[in-house]
């Protein structure tokens, strides 16, 4: 055989091959690609991901393999490898025929949102804008992105697309009602979501809406029956129930906020959501106000070690901590309302050296009116009578007690009040106190008055 012969020999050899090669790639390979949407519908997933593989494996290229091979992931709560998927199938794919780009984005957004890629997600919903200009869903999934991601006005821009799209939208219109509460544009806001609860009164998560504005707008009881109606969302519970208590303890119902702000604990032993925080802060408030000072520090002492910024619980752990080493502080602020009112009259006799006539109580804590003891009489028409008030609140005093006590000593024709707080005083507080007859005694002050009466 010459070498013309063996390179002919060559040639038809590598032509043979190159055909085998093609139909194998162009006419056995589909029909297994075929086979995939066959064994997704009938629930045989692991074949199906086998399958897919397999031809993946011959064929990288293959969007569809991939595309079925994602759904098999999505079919066994695998979504973490079927997000890696889509991804190849969103880099190579034609979407012609054999694939619905509309059905696949919105199917690869909502796996990118799900592991909070919103930048993707957000490319995939303003894709869908385009290609369906008229479908107001895809307009309030974008509006959603942004409002995460604190574009509010771009949010807003959408959401109003999204109900000029669909008028009967009504989680566009509670959307549209949330970011008008943020800017403070009560009245507005609630219309929006008055219409979104019309639209859709199982849409639970608009009473949430709605009781934040009624609860700004001091509704408490209209509140109090949104943040119920709300708890029969499961995305909304948690933070309704939170809400719910917090409308109890602006009432100063400290022991039913309290079952409030325990049950949204529950909801998340493990302290995952960043709510739970507050609910925690919040029922350490209700112990702060109902003198119950070691379960307010221990709440405090969980919050810190979760999150050591969070508000001002490191300033609450070193004022408590350190008053819990001073037994007359501590017996000020956390003993009964009769103890309590001993503890100030002793302080009114020994510390400030005066005679006590009346001893009132208080919600913030007890008013004692009294008159120097070096008077030969303290019973004389003329006495000159103090004022003496003992505050236990856990905020600085502000300034509207300090105006309030002047024209009780006016109206008694006193000639001096004190007002003792162990939590201090607003600046505008000290600020009106100057060259009025008010004394205002401090922490520390306090602390020396309470240590000279114990003894």
């Amino acid at each position: 055989m010459n070498s013309i012969q063996i390179i002919i020999l060559a040639i038809l050899a590598i032509l043979i091959f190159s055909m085998i090669f093609f139909i194998i790639k162009y006419f056995f390979l589909p029909k297994k690609v075929d086979i995939l949407p066959k064994l997704l519908k009938s629930g045989k997933t692991q074949t199906l991901i086998k399958t897919a593989k397999q031809i993946i494996a011959k064929d990288p290229d293959n969007y569809m393999a991939h595309y079925y091979l994602g759904q098999g992931y999505i079919k066994e709560n695998k979504t973490e490898l079927a997000i890696i998927e889509y991804k190849i199938v969103n880099e190579t794919a034609l979407f012609e025929n054999e694939l619905n780009e509309i059905d696949f984005r919105k199917e690869y957004a909502s796996l990118l949102l799900k592991y909070n890629q919103q930048n993707e997600a957000l490319k995939n919903f303003l894709l869908l804008t385009k290609l369906e200009p008229q479908n107001a869903e895809n307009y309030y999934n974008a509006g959603q992105i942004y409002e995460l991601q604190n574009r509010y006005d771009a949010a807003l821009g959408f959401m109003k697309k999204a109900v000029l799209l669909n008028k009967n939208h009504s989680k566009a219109h509670a959307e549209i009602g949330l970011m008008l509460y943020r800017t403070k544009q009560y009245n507005e806001a609630k219309k929006e979501i008055d219409l979104a609860i019309r639209l859709s009164p199982e849409n639970y998560n608009s009473y949430y809406y709605l009781g934040k504005i009624l609860k700004e707008a001091k509704d408490i009881q209209g509140a109090i029956k949104s943040f119920e109606k709300a708890q029969r969302s499961p995305e909304c519970k948690q933070k309704a129930i939170i809400e719910h208590g917090s409308c109890y303890l602006m009432a100063g119902r400290f022991d039913t906020a309290t079952v409030d702000f325990q049950r949204a604990i529950e909801l998340d032993s493990n302290c995952i959501n960043p709510e739970t925080l507050y609910a925690r802060y919040f029922l350490a408030t209700c112990y702060e106000k109902s003198r119950k000072i070691d379960k307010a520090i221990e709440q405090w002492d969980i919050i810190y070690k979760k999150n050591k910024s969070f508000r001002d619980v490191s300033a609450k752990l070193s004022e408590y901590k350190e008053l819990q080493s001073n037994d007359y502080m501590k017996d000020y602020l956390t003993s009964n309302n009769e103890t309590f009112f001993e503890i100030c009259k002793n302080a009114v006799t020994k510390g400030f050296q005066y005679q006590v006539l009346s001893c009132d109580p208080q919600k913030w804590g007890c008013q004692i009116t009294c008159v120097d003891k070096k008077e030969d009489s303290w019973m004389a028409v003329r006495k000159q009578i103090f004022v003496i008030r003992f505050y236990r609140e856990p905020d600085p005093i502000e300034d509207s007690c300090i105006r309030e006590s002047v024209d009780l000593i006016k109206s008694l024709n006193g000639k001096k009040g004190y007002l003792c707080s162990s939590s201090g005083f607003t600046n505008t507080a000290k600020h009106f106190a100057e060259n009025r007859p008010i004394e205002l005694i401090e922490k520390q002050k306090l602390e020396s008055i309470l240590s000279i009466s114990g003894k």
